[in-house]
């Protein structure tokens, strides 16, 4: 049985078991969210982060955005901070944990949407070849799903 890259310890905590190379991956990634949450209006790839709330009433929307973006677009800042200041730490205490969800979640989402990958997509059934210039891209995605999942699970045991 392989072993879990993240489990729950005694006291509470969570041990995480990754290999470096995965962890300086995860720190590099929040990075370039940080970079990107900059500007957000910048780069199109963030549009999954900030749906719109209320499509139909676009004077409601433009309330809504001045109401809770500068909120949510800080609070996206502060998880991936978190992921990128914790991602060679060997133990998280759960609200490190709940941040790295969330910032993991963000980055799949920007690079799904960069994709244009849709919840119609059988991502498992895709084979690309090594050559295609979007496999590590695809590959990437689906990792951090299961890391996610992984994240999931052990949030909720």
């Amino acid at each position: 049985m392989a072993r879990r890259p993240i489990r729950r310890a005694r006291g509470g905590t969570y041990d995480i078991r990754l290999p470096p190379e995965v962890r300086a991956l995860l720190k590099s990634l929040a990075g370039q969210l940080l970079v990107l949450l900059e500007d957000p209006a910048a780069d199109p790839g963030l549009v999954r982060l900030s749906p719109v709330a209320y499509p139909d009433d676009p004077e409601r929307e433009a309330e809504y955005r001045a109401m809770v973006g500068d909120e949510l677009l800080e609070g996206r800042r502060r998880t991936a901070r978190i992921l990128e200041a914790t991602a060679d730490a060997t133990t998280l205490e759960e609200e490190e944990l709940e941040a790295w969800m969330r910032a993991v979640n963000d980055v799949r989402l920007v690079l799904g949407t960069k994709l244009d990958v849709s919840e119609d997509d059988d991502l498992d059934a895709l084979a690309l070849d090594d050559q295609d210039p979007e496999a590590a891209a695809y590959a990437l995605y689906h990792y951090l799903g299961h890391l996610l999942e992984q994240i999931v699970v052990e949030l909720r045991l």
